[in-house]
């Protein structure tokens, strides 16, 4: 699906080329998928592409370790020990600490959500497994959304394709091609419709307990990165829950926008940019921006099918 449900055929097609036309502003090729959640409309461009999901899969690890807390197999108070030695490198949370830290699974779980902590993210990857999140994924009907790395392997990955020069990555667009983790096909995967119907599984209480559903919503509200999907919604009233992924060239962000009438919006929203900078702030803003557009179309009275 590349267009818009419940809009007309001028509908549809002006939002699309207004969506392109921010990608393509930006420098990035982009794909989007938006869905109101209590309506059932939808905005999408490029919806069901395969993604490289970078750190928005860590949402999909949340939700394995909340269904594991559900059924008993992990106790979400459990004091974990994560040793200096072993763990896995990052610039937020314990992955840049530098002595041994001791916290409970679901705080390791906030960590993860919050910060993006690899560290902490692979702790819990340890507990549940890339076959105990998949499990979970093809359970919500999530069939091709795929873990095939944790954030360590990610690293590794990125680490042994540049020859052990991460530098070169912002210099040699040829080498950034060819990395694995930007393949769908050898990477962490998904597609933007698969992620939006993940986070209405979270929001109607469908992906785990009522319990658990709402500890992930409180984590991903917590988010302390503004500058994506939030950007297109600086309004006080207007709450938005989402998680970021990032690699080289890659700039994404999923999550849910709710107003104050009690709408609520799941977008999915993933891009890659053509430059090898590590600062993309264009690619940042056409996140907001995109997704702004497609909540707009679904709110407007043809979105909503009045």
């Amino acid at each position: 699906m590349n267009g818009l449900s419940g809009l007309s055929g001028s509908a549809s097609g002006t939002v699309r080329a207004r969506l392109r036309a921010v990608f393509a502003d930006a420098g990035v090729t982009g794909v989007l998928h938006a869905l109101d959640l209590d309506g059932g409309a939808e905005v999408g461009t490029g919806a069901d592409t395969a993604v490289s999901t970078a750190s928005t899969h860590k949402l999909c690890l949340a939700v394995a370790v909340q269904r594991c807390a559900d059924t008993g197999l992990i106790d979400p108070a459990e004091p974990v020990d994560v040793p200096v030695e072993g763990r896995t490198p990052g610039g937020t949370g314990l992955a840049m600490l530098r002595d041994p830290v001791r916290m409970s699974v679901r705080d390791l779980l906030a960590l993860a959500l919050t910060v993006s902590d690899n560290a902490a993210a692979d702790v819990l990857y340890a507990r549940v497994g890339l076959d105990g999140v998949n499990r979970a994924m093809a359970d919500l009907g999530l069939h091709r959304t795929v873990a095939v790395h944790t954030a360590g392997d990610l690293l590794t990955a990125i680490d042994e394709d540049c020859g052990g020069d991460p530098a070169r990555l912002l210099v040699d667009p040829a080498l950034t091609a060819r990395l694995r983790v930007l393949d769908p096909e050898r990477t962490n995967r998904s597609t933007p419709r698969e992620l939006t119907r993940l986070l209405a599984a979270v929001w109607r209480d469908e992906a785990c307990s009522p319990e658990r559903a709402a500890e992930l919503r409180s984590m991903l509200a917590h988010q302390v990165w503004p500058h994506r999907l939030a950007s297109g919604f600086p309004f006080d009233d207007v709450r938005v829950a989402g998680k970021t992924g990032t690699l080289p060239t890659l700039r994404h962000e999923v999550g849910v926008v709710e107003y104050p009438d009690g709408g609520r919006y799941a977008v999915a929203v993933f891009t890659r940019a053509a430059r090898t900078a590590a600062n993309q702030p264009a690619a940042d803003a056409a996140i907001g921006t995109a997704a702004r557009l497609a909540v707009e179309a679904l709110r407007s009275p043809r979105g909503r099918g009045v």
